[in-house]
């Protein structure tokens, strides 16, 4: 009997409200397991856990965001060995352990980074910080890669954003929301949903209460122009693909930036 991956939405592992599945072939061909194939309700879906959980998220404290997302570190730390069963190399799953541990160390620090007093003719302070975006689309990368997929779901919810994930590589992307489950990470910060990302993802890129959309890792061009086209509409932000992406690079700040949104705030001095 081969193993069915299910998807996760709201923290638990529903099947598809179609009840659909395809089969998951390994590098050799070998047919190895079946997967939940998503479907525009099970996206819907996914939204609503994804809003439900955004107030809570985005309202803790950034030290406690750090301390959850260094739990997901030490999580998939510990499932070294079933990844590496996966085909992912063993280098891989320690540069994602080190990816989340990147991620969780910025989020007590970006504000500092991006937010500051400005300077005022008046007796005000004016001070600018970060806020998150709400709930982006993230198409996974086309290639199937741990190290991948952790460097474009970590920089979303480190910064208190959540979001919707549509994997086309069902054993990676499910073992790691297995790793979320048992993370104290709560429920529907983040989602996966596996399946066709030209299936789904127009209806993510042009739902009213999906906030961003990224696509950095999508290796399908005319694909990405239709997202990009569908998220326009309700004018959302989007980060581009990216050619010849190297997951092993320094990642900088731009994939915590570009779903942030800078707030400013005036204050009399004095009493």
């Amino acid at each position: 009997m081969r193993k069915t991956y299910k998807l996760y939405v709201g923290g638990a592992f529903p099947r598809s409200e179609s009840g659909r599945t395809y089969v998951v072939a390994d590098s050799k061909g070998n047919f190895v397991a079946n997967a939940a194939q998503a479907s525009r309700k099970d996206a819907r879906d996914a939204v609503l856990a994804a809003r439900a959980a955004f107030g809570k998220w985005s309202g803790a404290t950034a030290y406690n965001r750090g301390q959850i997302v260094y739990r997901a570190a030490e999580m998939l730390e510990g499932r070294r060995d079933e990844f590496v069963s996966l085909e992912v190399p063993a280098a891989e799953v320690d540069a994602a352990v080190d990816r989340f541990v990147w991620y969780a160390g910025w989020t007590d620090k970006i504000a500092q980074v991006l937010g500051g007093a400005n300077p005022v003719a008046g007796p005000y302070f004016n001070l600018s910080s970060p806020e998150p975006s709400g709930i982006v689309a993230i198409v996974a990368p086309s290639k199937p890669s741990l190290l991948g997929l952790v460097s474009v779901i970590a920089p979303v919810i480190a910064t208190g954003n959540t979001c919707i994930v549509i994997s086309d590589a069902p054993r990676v992307a499910i073992t790691l929301a297995e790793v979320f489950a048992t993370s104290d990470l709560p429920g529907g910060v983040v989602n996966i949903l596996t399946g066709s990302a030209a299936e789904i993802g127009p209806w993510l890129a042009s739902h009213a209460d999906v906030n961003g959309v990224d696509l950095t890792g999508l290796a399908d061009g005319k694909l990405a122009l239709t997202l990009e086209q569908a998220a326009a509409d309700t004018l959302k932000r989007v980060r581009r693909p990216v050619a010849a992406l190297d997951w092993t690079a320094d990642p900088g700040l731009p994939a915590m930036t570009t779903f942030l949104e800078t707030k400013t705030v005036w204050h009399p001095k004095g009493l």
